[in-house]
């Protein structure tokens, strides 16, 4: 079985902004132990905020681009159909709806709204520590 992974934007994105932080280590072994999952609504929310000014001084815009092809190019598009309102936060929700349609084998975030329902239909939300240390 192929395991599958949903990181936040949150988590998507201090993966790409440092380089040496938990949130790297977990994004590159996402990667080398299964595919990395995202929706529409997932992804339109990464590359919106990614592409956001206040990251020029971490990485250029054409860096930042060329991090939303490559994710967008290695990750793994799921349509989701499963409405989900579960979270305090309803932006979070778009996760939460990618993990349960594709059955995904965690969730990968720092977000204290998603920790919170650990686990979720039997899927983990983990933070980036918690998950180097899982899988």
């Amino acid at each position: 079985m192929i395991n599958t992974f949903v990181f936040d934007t949150n988590a998507l994105i201090s993966a790409h902004l440092l380089n040496k932080s938990k949130s790297r280590k977990a994004y590159d072994k996402a990667v080398d132990k299964g595919v990395l999952l995202y929706s529409s609504a997932t992804f339109d929310e990464f590359a919106k905020t990614f592409i956001r000014s206040k990251f020029e001084k971490y990485l250029p815009l054409d860096k930042r681009m060329s991090v939303i092809r490559e994710f967008q190019a290695r990750g793994a598009l799921i349509e989701d159909g499963i409405l989900v309102t579960a979270s305090r936060d309803p932006k979070d929700n778009k996760f939460l709806e990618l993990a349960v349609s594709a059955n995904a084998s965690c969730i990968i975030t720092g977000d204290k709204d998603l920790l919170i329902l650990n686990p979720f239909r039997g899927i983990d939300i983990l933070n980036a520590a918690d998950f180097l240390n899982k899988f």
